[in-house]
């Protein structure tokens, strides 16, 4: 067995058992077979890559129906208890096509869209007005006006422009729109900056912070109250937050949670106006690698309706409709990336010598495989970590700290930046990487003209092709040709 290497990260181990699966890491029905070919639902990679090829996303649809149920069921249950309801809003931001669409709808959740596109999603999926809700920071008024037409449950204003504009829009159609207002809560995540979103620098909600600039020191958030309650356009049901993404600790939900309760205890207090609805918006985590350790959504739902009960009772207040927004916790460890093998390479990186004689340099793997940053970019984006394994074959050979890497013309173009392989891996072996079902496909693009890749979701032994890949006409379709012109001094042939 190798040992450790130097330039792996703390919490990289090698691992006792190549073929072992680190189970949190994957959907409920990945296994291997005992030729080490990895299967889901029944399906093994080998297949799925024979007929849709590489890299392909593939989708344990019975997992992730599960996980949706298992928040839905939870937090029903932790707020039953208190004397709460619940609404479930699968965030569509992380993935979403019509099918998944359709899987939320049919484990009674809602949708959470950000953008007409994914209101259009919605739409074809059939999901009505009433269980979808729009966010956005910057909603253009073709995106309001078409949340309108479809009478949507909720539009979570993000601005004190915005409650004019949604008001206007709405008033006009002789409507009235149903509205959250979007309040940063002042809480700092323990996560990346560039996925916490309730802190004041940043560009999401309304401060519940005092205004140094209003006279009477009142905060927008106080402020967009006011005003949406008088608009005629608008019907204020409550307030939302989110105070990032890829969270474990349970302490940032609490505190924003009391935070939130109390303002609304104040605006009863300055309006006679209890509002009705609470949403604590999503960003639980889930596991990446083996240092990651996800909660689940019982102990979640338990710990945020014991802060919601308790600090409604402090406060005086009726335990509001409470709504949360999962979306990586459902479709992430639902989903691993299969990908190809090709091209390998060992280098010697220069460490700090252990001691007299000891070696100054260690050795690293790099691994190539067919797709990369077009279809996962959270590596380049967040330094997000990820984990991958040899998905088609038994291996004797010891594990190699290796580095996986996408074909790309970026040296930052990572897929796993530190991670033990076999170290015969090798051309034409198939790796699959967990957890990628959200924001990998949905960030996914078109980097040096590649194709983003299909979609496929298993279930019962069955694989069906849910987004088909790009072609290279598909590239080319938008690209416009310039018009033939004659060559210049060329003579007529009429």
């Amino acid at each position: 067995m190798a040992a450790g290497s130097p330039l792996a990260p703390d919490w990289l181990t090698v691992p006792a058992d190549p073929a072992a699966l680190e189970r949190k890491l994957w959907a409920r029905d990945v296994a291997r077979s005992a030729d080490g070919v990895l299967a889901v639902g029944g399906v093994s990679v080998k297949e799925l890559a024979a007929e849709f090829g590489t890299p392909l996303f593939v989708v344990s649809e019975a997992d992730f129906r599960a996980r949706a149920a298992g928040f839905r069921d939870a937090f029903r249950a932790a707020f039953a208890a208190i004397g709460g309801e619940v609404d479930v809003y699968y965030a569509g931001k992380s993935f979403l096509c019509s099918e998944i669409a359709h899987w939320v709808s049919e484990e009674g959740l809602n949708l959470d869209t950000c953008s007409g596109g994914e209101l259009a999603v919605a739409m074809r999926a059939g999901l009505p007005g009433e269980r979808l809700g729009l966010h956005g920071n910057n909603k253009s008024a073709a995106e309001i006006g078409r949340a309108l037409d479809l009478d949507l449950g909720r539009i979570v204003v993000d601005s004190l422009q915005e409650i004019a504009i949604v008001g206007d829009l709405a008033a006009a159609r002789g409507v009235r729109a149903n509205v959250l207002l979007r309040l940063t809560p002042g809480v700092h995540a323990s996560t990346h900056e560039f996925i916490a979103t309730a802190h004041e620098d940043q560009k999401f909600g309304l401060s519940l912070g005092a205004d140094p600039f209003d006279a009477e020191g009142a905060s927008p958030a106080s402020r967009a109250v006011d005003a949406a309650l008088a608009h005629p356009g608008l019907r204020l049901l409550g307030v939302h937050c989110h105070i990032g993404s890829q969270i474990f600790e349970a302490e940032g939900f609490e505190l924003a949670a009391r935070r939130l309760l109390g303002f609304l205890a104040a605006v009863r207090d300055r309006h006679g106006v209890e509002l009705p609805e609470l949403d604590l918006g999503g960003g639980y985590g889930i596991a990446y690698t083996e240092a990651d350790e996800p909660r689940g959504p019982e102990e979640i739902a338990g710990a945020m309706a014991a802060v919601v009960g308790s600090t409604c009772a402090d406060l005086g207040l009726a335990v509001p409709r409470i709504s949360i927004e999962p979306g990586r916790a459902i479709v992430g460890p639902s989903t691993f990336t299969l990908y190809t093998t090709g091209t390998t390479k060992t280098v010697h990186v220069d460490t700090v010598p252990a001691g007299p004689g000891q070696p100054s340099t260690e050795p690293r793997r790099y691994v190539s495989v067919d797709g990369g940053m077009s279809d996962n970019a959270r590596p380049v984006l967040y330094d997000a970590d990820y984990s991958a394994v040899l998905a088609s074959r038994v291996s004797g050979a010891d594990p190699a700290l290796s580095r996986v890497v996408g074909k790309h013309c970026e040296s930052g173009d990572i897929v796993v930046r530190d991670v033990y392989l076999p170290g015969d891996t090798g051309a034409g072996d198939l790796l699959a990487v967990p957890g990628t079902g959200a924001y990998c496909w949905a960030l996914s693009s078109n980097y040096n003209y590649l194709g983003r890749p299909p979609v496929v979701a298993v279930a019962g032994g069955t694989a069906r092709l849910i987004v088909r890949g790009e072609t290279e006409a598909d590239l080319l379709a938008r690209d416009v040709q310039r018009a033939a012109t004659p060559t210049p001094g060329a003579r007529s042939s009429a």
